[in-house]
């Protein structure tokens, strides 16, 4: 017996799949502009008709006084001012559809910005809005998120490492690291904002010029270690733009003055950063035990090297890579307070 044949047979075809904010809106009819330009057009055709064809104007035409200099003349008066309406009415047009776009891409870039922020929170990485707000009062009252460091020091006794001197001794108890040549500012600047390609020749150099220095090396492993972890979240030096100090607070800061004189160090103004920072502080040992190496590392690296930079020096290791993480987790922390 064979297989009965529906009555009816619905045939579903698949529908285009929405875009969203990127569908095409169409055009829906003409707009203002392109009604003005026609309305414009049409007075100038229609006052021209009437003056060299109403108001004695036919004598223009006239075979004895027709020429191709008027001839020539004649056709520019009736159709340039019309170019000239449509051009503008053009690039009018043009500009409003760039308005648009402009509109549609900062929505998108919105959209997938709320989505991330959403995904993470789901996830427990990043902290919820309420928290974020809570980390920016935190933050404006300059209280320290957590008491594992602190970065007052004395002036007049500090050494410059945290670690225990563990140098060979040679004869006349001279160190191998005294007998070594001094690292220069230029490599240890350049190597604290590490290199910027893969074919960045001179920026390895000074790198492996800086690990060859047991304070400088100390200083760079710790700060790849916390540009990796911080990097994790999405959070890249190259996109903060922090306030700029005068190289005289770095200064004071170096010779262990703290509260309002210190403060410009904190110029890291990202506060979705600053959450992130801030959150991963809180539920993250690892990270925050990195931090707080990281922080005692630089630490001691200014106090040695503030006294004897000049000032283009100390301006231009306050903006590499490793000085802004030390300014955003200084933020973080209260240090600047």
């Amino acid at each position: 017996m064979a297989p009965e044949t529906p009555k009816e047979q619905v045939d579903h075809k698949p529908s285009a799949p929405s875009l969203g904010i990127f569908e095409s809106k169409g055009e829906g009819g003409m707009s203002s502009v392109e009604i003005v330009a026609i309305g414009l057009s049409a007075v100038w055709l229609l006052g021209s008709a009437v003056f060299f064809l109403g108001l004695g104007g036919t004598a223009i035409f006239a075979p004895e006084n027709m020429d191709r200099l008027s001839f020539v003349m004649t056709l520019l008066a009736v159709f340039l001012p019309v170019s000239i309406i449509w051009v503008a009415a053009s690039a009018a047009r043009s500009a409003r559809v760039v308005r648009e776009e402009s509109l549609r891409l900062q929505s998108a870039i919105d959209a997938m910005r709320q989505t991330y922020v959403a995904d993470r929170q789901s996830a427990g990485l990043v902290p919820s809005p309420v928290a974020e707000r809570q980390v920016a009062d935190t933050v404006e009252t300059a209280e320290p998120l957590t008491p594992a460091f602190s970065s007052t020091r004395s002036t007049t006794s500090a050494p410059a490492s945290g670690a225990v001197d563990d140098q060979p001794t040679l004869a006349l108890g001279t160190t191998a690291e005294e007998l070594a040549p001094p690292l220069a500012h230029a490599d240890l600047i350049r190597s604290l904002n590490f290199p910027e390609t893969a074919e960045d020749r001179e920026g390895f150099a000074a790198l492996r010029r800086a690990l060859k220095d047991r304070k400088a090396a100390g200083v760079v492993q710790a700060s790849q270690d916390l540009l990796t972890l911080l990097s994790q979240d999405g959070i890249y030096m190259d996109d903060l733009r922090p306030d700029r100090a005068k190289p005289e607070v770095w200064r004071r800061f170096a010779e262990g003055e703290r509260g309002r004189a210190i403060a410009p160090l904190g110029g890291v103004r990202d506060r979705s950063s600053l959450a992130l920072t801030a959150g991963r502080m809180r539920s993250d040992a690892i990270f925050r035990d990195t931090a707080h190496h990281f922080l005692r590392r630089f630490d001691h690296l200014l106090a040695d090297f503030a006294p004897v930079a000049s000032d283009e020096e100390i301006a231009a290791l306050s903006d590499t890579r490793t000085a802004r993480a030390f300014m955003l987790l200084g933020r973080v922390t209260g240090m600047f307070s």
